[in-house]
C-alpha cells in the first residue's frame, strides 16, 4: 500500500555552507571579471592587499575549502573588492555568515539598557574580527613574500653558479662575425635550447638570466657590444642582419664582443 504524499510538501532549505558556496562562486566571478578588465594582475592585487595569492586565487574560483572562517572570509573579500575600486563592505555584506538569532523565552521584559547589551559585544566583535583579519593578512603576506625572496635568491646563486668565471682565448676566437662592418651593433639572438646569456651593450648590462628554448631577442649597441653564455651551441646569433651562425659547441662557455666601426 502507497501513502499518499502531502501536497503542501516544500523543498528542504538549503544548508548556511551550502549558501556560502553558492555566494563566493558569483562574488569570485564578479572580482575576476572585474580585475581582468582593469588589467590587474594577481600579484598586483597581492601587493595592494597584503593577502596571499592562493586565498586571492580561492576566492576567485569560488573554493571555500581553501579559505578561513566565514567572518574572515568575508573580510577578505572586502579588500579584494576594494583593490578593485569597488566598495569593499558594500560588496562583502553579501556574502552570508549563518550567524543565529538568540531568542530568550521569559515572562519578564528587560530594560533598555540589557536590550542594547548584546548588540554592543555584537559590534565590539565585529570590530575585533576587522583587526584580526588585517593582522593575519599581514602575517600571511610577509611569510609569503619571505617565502618568495627565499627562491629568487636561490635561483640568482644557481645564476651565479652557470656564469662563466674565465673565458679562454680560444673562445674568443671560435665565430666569424665581420665586427666592423656598421656605425653600430645590432644582434638577432634565437636560442635553440635553454641557455644562461648575459648581454653587455656600451658598457651596461642589458640582459642576464635564462632564456628558454624559442626565445628570440633584440640588442643594439652604438659602440661595443658583448654576448656570453654557458651553452654556445644552443644559441644562434645574427650581425647586422647577416646570416645567423651558432656561438659555439653545445655545453660551452663562449664571450663574444662585437665593436662598431670606428667613425672618422
Amino acid at each position: 500500500m502507497k501513502w499518499p504524499r502531502k501536497k503542501d510538501e516544500k523543498p528542504s532549505k538549503p544548508s548556511i555552507e551550502e549558501q556560502q558556496a553558492e555566494k563566493l562562486a558569483q562574488m569570485g566571478a564578479k572580482l575576476a571579471v572585474l580585475r581582468q578588465q582593469k588589467g590587474l594582475s594577481m600579484d598586483e592585487i597581492v601587493l595592494t592587499t597584503r593577502i596571499p595569492r592562493r586565498l586571492l586565487n580561492a576566492i576567485e574560483v569560488g573554493d571555500l575549502s581553501d579559505l578561513p572562517e566565514p567572518i574572515y572570509t568575508q573580510g577578505l573579500i572586502r579588500q579584494f573588492a576594494d583593490a578593485l575600486g569597488v566598495k569593499g563592505a558594500e560588496f562583502a555584506s553579501h556574502f552570508p555568515l549563518g550567524s543565529q538569532k538568540v531568542s530568550f523565552q521569559s515572562n519578564w521584559q528587560p530594560q533598555p539598557f540589557f536590550q542594547l547589551r548584546p548588540l554592543h559585544l555584537y559590534l565590539l566583535y565585529i570590530v575585533v574580527i576587522v583587526c584580526s583579519v588585517t593582522s593575519l593578512s599581514q602575517l600571511l603576506n610577509q611569510t609569503a613574500l619571505e617565502a618568495n625572496n627565499s627562491q629568487n635568491q636561490l635561483k640568482a646563486e644557481k645564476n651565479d653558479d652557470l656564469k662563466p668565471q674565465k673565458l679562454q682565448s680560444q673562445d674568443l676566437k671560435a665565430i666569424p662575425f665581420d665586427i666592423n662592418s656598421s656605425e653600430t651593433v645590432e644582434i638577432d639572438v634565437t636560442l635553440q635550447s635553454s641557455s644562461w646569456v648575459r648581454i653587455v651593450a656600451d658598457g651596461k648590462t642589458e640582459f642576464e638570466g635564462v632564456l628558454p628554448k624559442g626565445s628570440h631577442r633584440k640588442w643594439k649597441a652604438a659602440e661595443e657590444l658583448t654576448v656570453k653564455t654557458d651553452n654556445a651551441g644552443g644559441v644562434l646569433m645574427s650581425v647586422n642582419q647577416q646570416q645567423p651562425k651558432q656561438m659555439g659547441q653545445p655545453g660551452k662557455f663562449q664571450e663574444v664582443r662585437i665593436a662598431a666601426k670606428v667613425r672618422s
